[in-house]
């Protein structure tokens, strides 16, 4: 051993490193190994070694395994460090104490010892910690070989360790996943396609083949004969995956068994290398066959429904039913037949068959072919999988095979508990139905029923319609024959009624002309007498009994024509509130101080358009038959006005059009009307009132004028409380008539040479109109008929005033004057003469610009004046 110290010492620092240092500096005499200086050469050297491997090395010397290590074990060791340098190895790493034991005892005698991946669970930063490491022993011996210590190789592979795993629980992980995938997955390796692995799901739809290393041509012929293999040749030869969907494969599933028509999702996806070379093709999919059933039969209801849609024939529905059966379900046949309860003979209206099956059309005994009838009769589904081995076909197997049933299905169609039909699917092989397949015939079957009721419930109401047609046509000419001598009784009736009517209406009219006539005559024969005896003493008085007796004439004729809406009005936009108050204070004298008057005017009220000289006179008429109503206690009064609004059902009620309306009421607290009365109130010449108080035209003439003015009127009455009289009249849209105050005549005028056309058919009459308007110093030209009037005012000469009679003979009639000649004259004035129904004539009230009417019988100065004031207008 050398004893240069500053030569060993720079021996150990030209290794370099920290460990380097770390040793030379170290008091080793506290050490088996003793001062530095006094190492020996073998350990010298390897110690050189050491420090210069870039490898975690440690040496252990001596019996107790003196630790010295390099730079990559101090820093292996992690917070143990420095602390380790010179401990015994059983105090440096006490939790892998047996393990070191081990080592040096092994390798002291010479041996070596390699351990891989070795667990371990060391504090190297103050916390125990599992690690793995590969380690690897061997001698250390000295000059003369002797076995001196030991070297330990530490490799920590702590991270390999724990990404094998991983990898190992990914493995297994997928392995779990491959087995237990609901699709199929096989994994194909080379050009061939052999089969490396195929999960359980790709097992199940195979069927009963060895795969695993055999190429899928082999191991599935099938595949190749339907194209698939050449599909997986295309995936490996371009590198692009293929994907499917619904495709159809064909495959015998297990031995013995019929080929099972399969429908699959999959997609071929080829597998490369690191170098980007497909080495293989990873199918993966599912098998849709139910789902592609499911589709198939729910298109085949929608199609089967939309047909039935079109059908109205038992037969056309029952062959529409076995074709949608045989062709979703793919079976050899379907058809549908009737069947005689009692002698078991099924007779086939119509089937469906398969190419080579022939029809069961015709006549078959069921009983021919085993007992399932019984459970056919007994509403019960029949399904039969293998007619040889249901003990209910088994006896007639052969028969029912000859007629390519092996298999079948029934349904049965039962009314009042007997059979009557069947719908059937046969097949001519052994078939497991499904339950699908069960529930999609019992759908067809159920609407096939439904479809059949459905056209015979028309075909019987057809019929019913047919006879109820008969029957109606026979009760409609009974009704018509019926009808007409109800009306023929009916119009007897009524014209009896009327002829009464015309009576009580002649015979009043005749009572009240009748005095009217008396008076004139009387008075007429009075002063006729006088005359004659040339006295002259109260002749005034005479002549003025003979005009009141034509003025009350007059006035009874107006309200026969206000009963009969014929009279001649004047129409003008009409405030109502502000015509009620113009008469109130005439209303409160006319009824007297026993009776209170209230008037109710309704803000904002309508306009209406009514003759308004004609509703005063309605008004007062009401309020005088409210005060009599009342007499002789007296009462309350109430004028009232208001906007109204009919709907369809407030206007039928009061049979007037929907729309707006005034309504106008005077209310009494007197003492009411009975129904009977009211029923009866606007009948000419009825009244209540005492012998000699009342005409009876009061409220017929009101009647009549508000209906003719386009209103209603109604009463409502309760005996001993009061009654309300409304008239209702209908809005008019336009602005209120600005009244012109009247010229007044002025009876000493002279005419300046105007000229007025006198067109009246009655000489009298006509010459005394000429006569008057001369006299005022008017120029009259008279005709007494249409066309020559309208000759004259075709003609050049001067009319200032055409003065016409509405009647007229020669085919015009006044109005029809006035239109013809105002096309050459547009400015013409018009004074229409009117004695009875003329209205309609003149125009119902709607009279054009420059247009008036006077009625018959008139006051002659009235007449001059009424021409005096159109004239200078």
């Amino acid at each position: 051993m050398s004893s240069g110290i500053p030569t060993t010492q720079a021996s150990l620092l030209s290794a370099g490193g920290e460990m380097a240092g770390l040793i030379a500096r170290f008091d080793w005499a506290a050490t088996e190994l003793g001062p530095l200086e006094h190492w020996p050469a073998h350990l010298m050297l390897a110690l050189a070694n050491m420090l210069r491997c870039p490898m975690p090395i440690a040496t252990l010397w001596g019996e107790s395994g003196v630790l010295i290590y390099n730079d990559p074990y101090s820093r292996f060791s992690g917070a143990r460090h420095p602390g380790l340098l010179g401990m015994k190895i059983r105090e440096a790493w006490p939790e892998a104490a047996d393990l070191n034991d081990r080592v040096l005892k092994v390798c002291l005698a010479g041996g070596t010892l390699t351990y891989e991946d070795q667990e371990l669970s060391l504090n190297r930063d103050g916390v125990h910690k599992p690690l793995w490491v590969d380690l690897n022993y061997s001698p250390l011996v000295d000059d003369a070989g002797t076995p001196v210590g030991a070297m330990a190789l530490v490799v920590e592979t702590t991270d390999k360790v724990l990404a094998d795993r991983r990898l190992l629980m990914e493995r297994e992980r997928f392995a779990t996943l491959f087995e237990q995938s609901p699709s199929f997955m096989v994994l194909l390796q080379g050009p061939s396609h052999r089969i490396e692995l195929a999960n359980p799901k790709y097992l199940e739809l195979v069927g009963d083949r060895t795969l695993l290393g055999r190429t899928v041509a082999d191991a599935l012929p099938e595949a190749a004969e339907q194209g698939y293999v050449a599909m997986l040749d295309g995936v490996y030869t371009s590198g692009k995956a293929a994907t499917a969907f619904g495709a159809r494969f064909d495959i015998q599933q297990h031995a013995g068994e019929p080929v099972s028509e399969r429908y699959l999702d999959f997609v071929y996806q080829p597998i490369r290398d690191t170098s980007g070379a497909v080495t293989g093709i990873f199918v993966d999919g599912l098998d849709v066959t139910e789902r592609v059933a499911a589709e198939a039969k729910r298109d085949a209801l929608i199609e089967f429904t939309s047909q039935l849609r079109g059908l109205d024939n038992v037969d056309d529905i029952s062959l529409a039913a076995a074709r949608i059966l045989g062709q979703t379900l793919k079976v050899s046949r379907a058809g549908y037949g009737r069947v005689d309860h009692d002698t078991d003979i099924l007779q086939v209206q119509c089937d469906w068959t398969a190419p080579g099956v022939l029809t069961l059309q015709g006549e078959l005994c069921l009983r021919d072919f085993g007992t399932f009838i019984d459970s056919l009769k007994n509403d019960e589904f029949v399904r039969v999988t293998d007619a040889r081995n249901d003990p209910r076909t088994a006896v007639a197997a052969a028969a029912l095979e000859s007629r390519s049933a092996r298999a079948f299905m029934n349904i049965p169609v039962v009314e009042h508990e007997r059979l009557v039909a069947v719908l059937f699917v046969n097949q001519d092989d052994v078939r497991q139905w499904t339950h699908e397949e069960c529930e999609f015939m019992r759908e067809i079957a159920g609407r096939t029923r439904t479809a059949t009721e459905r056209v015979r419930s028309e075909n019987e109401l057809r019929g019913n319609e047919a006879q109820l047609r008969e029957m109606n046509e026979s009760l409609e000419r009974k009704v018509t024959e019926r009808t007409n001598e109800l009306m023929e009784v009916e119009a007897k009736f009524r014209q009896s009624q009327k002829m009464e009517a015309i009576g009580q209406l002649t015979g009043g009219i005749a009572h009240d002309f009748n005095n009217l006539l008396a008076g004139m005559s009387a008075s007429l024969q009075v002063l006729e007498k006088r005359l004659a005896a040339r006295n002259f003493d109260n002749t005034e008085r005479y002549i003025g009994m003979a005009q009141s007796a034509v003025r009350r004439a007059a006035s009874l004729t107006q309200r026969l024509l206000a009963f009969s809406r014929r009279q001649t009005l004047d129409p003008r936009p009409t405030d109502v509130n502000r015509l009620v108050g113009g008469i109130e204070e005439m209303v409160r004298r006319t009824v007297g101080p026993s009776v209170e008057v209230e008037v109710v005017g309704a803000g904002g009220l309508w306009l209406t358009q009514v003759d308004p000289s004609q509703l005063e006179n309605a008004v007062l008429n009401l309020c005088i038959n409210a005060r009599d109503a009342m007499a002789p206690n007296g009462g309350r009064l109430t004028i009232e006005t208001a906007n109204k609004w009919l709907d369809d059902r407030a206007a039928a009620e009061r049979e007037l059009p929907p729309g707006q309306y005034i309504s106008l009421c005077v209310t009494d607290t007197g003492v009411g009307m009975a129904p009977e009365v009211i029923a009866r109130a606007f009948d000419p010449f009825f009244t209540t009132k005492p012998m000699g108080q009342g005409t009876g035209l009061g409220l017929s003439m009101v009647y009549g004028f508000v209906r003719q003015s386009g209103g209603q009127v109604r009463i409502y009455s309760v005996p001993g409380e009061g009654t309300t009289m409304c008239l209702y009249l209908p809005r008019y849209m336009g602005d209120a008539d600005q009244e012109n105050p009247h010229i007044q005549p002025t009876f000493d005028h002279r005419a300046d040479g105007e000229v007025v056309l006198v067109i009246e058919d009655e000489a009298t009459i006509r010459g005394l109109i000429a006569e008057e308007l001369e006299d005022l110093g008017y120029n009259v030209i008279s005709v007494g008929d249409g066309p020559a009037g309208l000759h004259v005012l075709q003609s050049e000469r001067r009319i200032d005033l055409l003065l016409t009679d509405v009647g007229l003979p020669g085919g015009l009639n006044g109005r029809q004057v006035a239109d013809a000649g105002r096309v050459s004259r547009p400015d013409l004035k018009v004074l229409f003469i009117t004695g009875y129904a003329e209205n309609a004539a003149v125009g119902n009230g709607l009279l054009a610009f420059g247009m008036e009417v006077i009625t018959k019988p008139f006051d002659v100065a009235a007449l001059a004046a009424k021409v005096q004031e159109m004239i200078e207008r």
